[in-house]
């Protein structure tokens, strides 16, 4: 697995080592992710799409799972729909807000209490940095307590 922080060489021998290449497709679907934060599969093509026209979503799906196996990449679901990529380094928690739909994040520390309670009485490993928690921000929580 690739760690955070080890760079487009470490990611080459990776791929090497799994008997395959850095393609610059696939380098364009990891820049991508790393510049949009926080996208879907088909905001990602649409940003690859840019330089390379002809990658199509397929190649892009594809390249995603590669990239997540290798630990390069992870997906989070932050609601309905497509699920959201984001580099690896990228670790927190989502707030999603069901009203407006902005995506808050929040240290996965905040999980650490919740996460030792579920070890200790379920003997089950919570993902912190793949969670997605829905309710209402405070602007939204403000205006419906405002009416």
């Amino acid at each position: 697995m690739v760690g955070p922080g080890n760079g487009a060489s470490a990611l080459r021998d990776e791929l090497h080592q799994r008997g395959l290449r850095m393609t610059p497709q696939r380098q364009l679907v990891l820049d991508a992710v790393r510049d949009l934060g926080h996208a879907t599969p088909e905001q990602i093509c649409t940003r690859v799409q840019r330089s390379a026209p002809a990658v199509n979503i397929t190649t892009v799906y594809r390249t995603l799972d590669l990239l997540e196996r290798i630990g390069v990449v992870r997906h989070t679901h932050l609601g309905h729909g497509a699920p959201s990529y984001s580099a690896d380094e990228h670790q927190h928690v989502h707030l999603v807000c069901h009203d407006c739909g902005t995506v808050a994040e929040v240290p996965t520390e905040l999980m650490e209490g919740l996460a030792e309670q579920l070890r200790t009485t379920e003997g089950f490993h919570l993902d912190v940095t793949h969670v997605a928690l829905s309710g209402r921000c405070r602007g939204c929580a403000g205006a419906e307590a405002g009416r």
